[in-house]
């Protein structure tokens, strides 16, 4: 059951990018789809190299900011190891969504022996502060755009169904969470005890003394990501003069489909090529825009985590010895 489960994890998000990916094309003739080629063999790689650059530094920002909520319950972490964690979380998402941050916790507690519990409530508390983020990005892209972005929304995201499927967590969330502090089984004492460690790591973002340059390393973050996305549109003519507005919009789609799906496989290209139509961008410069940036930044995450596997037992040799 376990292995059959591993694999629907796996499969599933997978055929759902296979899918959109034969929908999206299925709409080109062989003449448009020669064109989108054409896109990737002219595309100016330089923005393409500052973009990764953005999101490199988004990440190292990411890792710092994680040394503080860890300092405040006591453990010293190394900035390669948070970086090498980070990179392999990212890896990982890619194949089974949101193992990431399992990862990342998993890393943390094998070369710095730094509890699962509370290193993995550390990242949950981040993932809260991120999602906050977000929706202020959402909220500033509807202020800019609120009649395009919220009839694209609607017409492309299953909110209905969101609602639904957030409506049955919160039922299933509620029972459980009267299972766990009323029974005495075993299994829900254990749990109890490792959910004490988890409060206590996402509580330390609230409670720890660096709460500002938590903050700055957010803003850092935030910042890198639309200058990923911004630069990687000067990388195309046919997107390179769209407004800073209409770029907060793209980056806000983008962001939903990357957050909905499996790293964004499919639906990434799909939904941005749809969203930049709306403003005049032809339909196959979009697509070869979201497919430009999507493979460059997948190949940079590929090529980043393999790395961070193999490194990150050579960095630590003395502490497994």
């Amino acid at each position: 059951m376990k292995v059959l489960k591993k694999i629907l994890n796996i499969s599933l998000p997978l055929l759902l990018g296979v899918f959109l990916v034969y929908y999206a094309y299925n709409q080109f003739t062989p003449e448009q789809i020669t064109e989108m080629k054409s896109y990737f063999a002219t595309a100016n790689y330089g923005y393409i190299g500052l973009s990764l650059l953005f999101m490199n530094v988004s990440h190292a920002s990411r890792a710092y900011r994680w040394k503080y909520s860890l300092q405040y319950l006591g453990y010293q972490s190394n900035f390669w190891n948070n970086f090498m964690a980070i990179s392999v979380g990212y890896l990982l998402n890619l194949t089974i969504p949101r193992s990431g941050e399992l990862s990342r916790a998993a890393v943390l507690q094998k070369y710095d022996k730094i509890p699962f519990d509370k290193g993995f409530g550390t990242i949950i508390a981040e993932r809260i502060i991120d999602l906050i983020f977000l929706l202020l990005f959402v909220a500033t892209a509807l202020l800019l755009h609120y009649k395009q972005l919220m009839g694209f929304i609607t017409q492309h995201i299953p909110v209905k169904q969101l609602v639904v499927i957030g409506g049955v967590f919160v039922i299933s969330a509620i029972v459980g969470l009267y299972l766990l502090y009323t029974s005495n089984w075993k299994i829900f004492v254990f749990i109890r005890k490792k959910i004490t460690g988890l409060v206590e790591g996402m509580l330390s973002i609230f409670k720890m003394p660096h709460r500002i340059p938590f903050l700055i390393h957010t803003f850092v973050i935030w910042f890198g990501f639309v200058l990923t996305f911004y630069f990687g549109t000067k990388a195309l003519p046919e997107t390179s003069e769209i407004s800073l507005g209409i770029i907060m919009v793209a980056f806000v789609v983008g962001s939903l489909a990357i957050s909905f799906t499996n790293g964004g496989f499919g639906a990434f290209p799909l939904l941005i090529a749809k969203i930049l139509a709306l403003y005049g961008v032809a339909l196959t410069a979009g697509t070869a825009f979201g497919w430009l940036l999507w493979t460059t930044q997948t190949v940079a995450t590929v090529i980043l985590g393999g790395l961070s596997f193999l490194l990150l037992p050579v960095v630590n040799k003395e502490k497994l010895s």
